[in-house]
């Protein structure tokens, strides 16, 4: 029994046996401990200094602005650059900015336009990092079979942190302020780039280069936009992205005018939707195909949106409590599920540009979201915009689903080529036969 239990273990951890990706594994769990700190401390921040929902928004936006606006030349960039220098240089870049707002934050010079500054030189470095995190996780993953179970680990890994780093911004502002929350992200910093320089890299092929960028910008656009799968899971994580995901812009809000709270229970609060997501990104880790993430898509985007009205009606913490982790695990869902989708078909060369598309998607539309958030929860209250998010969400759920029959059609003869049907062709010919006559 214990030998089967550790075997079990091992297969959900399997993408660890890859040594450059359990370095950068151990080095970004510690770090994605203070983003998270520092996304909770900003929001904060922005509305004990301003008391304005737009503020709010606004920041929010010139956070995440850059990922669409840079998306398409960053992904081009990234297929021509070499991913983990490029890596190494965005995490630097990131370090110094969350040492330079806690400075500010701590000699009490903090302005709500110095922090829209400082969130836009995150943003432009966020437009390459996310293309190039995402692009670089196959070079990390020694076993081609290990990708899906990587992305999850992935997802795992962004989600504890986001359990974790909510509840210590809400016990660190609560008793030294908000300034210590940026310093601690500006150290954490330290440990994933001491993972990436330990790594052990081969050149990968930069034939790319050959093609000039507005080439290479046309070729992605095309290869995206004429892909059925592709395009419908970008346009659903999209709108999901844009009508949902401004939920978490409006929890001081919420903590404070709804929930009748203070730090702590934005904290909580924000702990309680990671938790959630970190049990959705487990149980994706523990699959064993990418076959079926089609139907879970479908499900997980009307979960959330479900949640979302809910979470809108809701005026009791206990309640919000319970609701939030179903919106998490609903959301990371819906998020993995995509990209392990598509990190699986898509072709390598043109990795970074789709991966551009897919943060272009889910981050890039996040910042419009959040200045409609903000400006919807001035003029209709933040429970009537949580609402209408939700029912948004509903509505890209339905179209999705209409979709997933060709979708399915379209994916077939490429899991085919991927061998990842032969094992649930082999499944069919071995039910086919034990109800065939001579069987019986």
């Amino acid at each position: 029994m214990r030998h089967k239990n550790v075997s079990n273990w091992t297969f959900i951890v399997r993408a660890l046996r890859s040594r450059n990706y359990r370095l950068f594994f151990s080095g970004q769990s510690v770090s994605l401990v203070g983003t998270w700190m520092t996304r909770v401390a900003t929001g904060w921040l922005v509305y004990r200094l301003t008391g304005s929902s737009v503020l709010l928004g606004t920041v929010s936006f010139a956070g995440q602005a850059p990922a669409f606006f840079l998306g398409p030349i960053a992904g081009v960039l990234v297929d021509r650059w070499d991913r983990h220098r490029t890596l190494v240089v965005t995490q630097i870049i990131s370090m110094l900015q969350s040492f330079a707002i806690a400075v500010l934050a701590l000699t009490g010079r903090i302005t709500v336009w110095q922090i829209v500054a400082l969130a836009i030189v995150q943003g432009v470095v966020n437009a390459f990092d996310m293309p190039a995190r995402q692009s670089f996780v196959p070079e990390m993953v020694e076993n081609r079979e290990d990708l899906s179970n990587a992305i999850a680990l992935n997802s795992s890994m962004v989600n504890a942190a986001r359990l974790v780093g909510p509840a210590l911004a809400g016990v660190v502002i609560s008793s030294v302020g908000e300034a210590w929350c940026f310093m601690v992200d500006g150290v954490s910093y330290i440990a994933v780039i001491v993972s990436l320089l330990l790594m052990r890299t081969s050149r990968r092929d930069l034939a790319a280069r050959r093609n000039g960028t507005l080439e290479q910008l046309r070729e992605g656009w095309r290869y995206v936009s004429q892909s059925v799968p592709i395009r419908s899971i970008l346009m659903l994580l999209g709108l999901a992205s844009l009508a949902g995901m401004p939920y978490t812009v409006l929890m001081p809000i919420i903590a404070t005018k709804v929930l009748h709270g203070g730090p702590n229970t934005l904290g909580i609060l924000m702990a309680a939707s990671g938790l959630g997501a970190l049990a959705g990104a487990f149980s994706l880790a523990i699959r064993r195909t990418v076959l079926g993430l089609g139907m879970r898509i479908v499900i997980c985007s009307g979960l959330f949106g479900l949640g979302l009205i809910a979470f809108g009606w809701s005026t009791h913490l206990w309640l919000s409590l319970l609701l939030l982790p179903v919106i998490g695990f609903a959301m990371m869902q819906h998020m993995a599920a995509s990209n392990t989708i598509l990190q699986t078909i898509v072709d390598d060369q043109k990795r970074g540009r789709v991966m551009t598309f897919y943060s272009m998607a889910f981050q890039g539309m996040a910042p419009f979201g959040s200045l409609m958030a903000g400006a919807l929860a001035a003029n209709i209250g933040t429970r009537g915009t949580l609402v209408l998010s939700g029912a948004v969400c509903l509505v890209g759920c339905a179209w999705f689903s209409r979709r997933l029959p060709e979708i399915r059609k379209i994916l077939r003869p490429v899991y085919v080529r991927l061998g990842i049907l032969r094992e649930a062709a082999a499944g069919v010919g071995e039910a086919a036969a034990l109800q065939s006559p001579e069987a019986t």
